[in-house]
């Protein structure tokens, strides 16, 4: 069975870079997009937060510089404001997002992808600091 799997990258991030690593030691080489390079349509942002049942502001990075810029720790910010921003500044989206047959996951801890993945993975994997995952 040929598995699809896509994921919203950021070559700069450990968590995305454990993800990818972890999806082709599955065996599957996904469609990456990264996606400070080429962003989501707001169209396909509002899908994948809808695929993953979270909420809006789950998918919100707090740690990078446009989040206090923008003043969007304040709670009274409507799902609309947040996806404004996301998409004025795409480093405010939290990665990396993984799309499969499976569903949709933002993938923070980086194992969570194990549940998007066929369940034949090859264990052991060694994630970039040295920590092992066994099943």
């Amino acid at each position: 069975m040929t598995q699809t799997i896509t994921i919203y990258h950021n070559p700069k991030c450990g968590t995305s870079r454990n993800v990818l690593a972890m999806i082709r030691h599955a065996g599957i080489e996904p469609e990456v997009i990264e996606y400070l390079k080429t962003p989501p349509t707001r169209e396909t942002l509002v899908q994948l937060i809808a695929d993953m049942g979270i909420p809006v502001r789950e998918v919100l990075r707090s740690n990078v510089p446009p989040y206090e810029l923008l003043g969007l720790d304040r709670e009274n910010l409507s799902d609309e404001a947040l996806l404004d921003a996301m998409m004025a500044e795409p480093i405010l989206i939290n990665r990396p997002i993984v799309v499969s047959p499976l569903g949709t996951k933002l993938c923070r801890p980086s194992e969570i992808v194990l549940d998007l993945l066929p369940e034949d993975f090859p264990y052991p994997f060694t994630k970039e600091d040295g920590e092992v995952i066994n099943q």
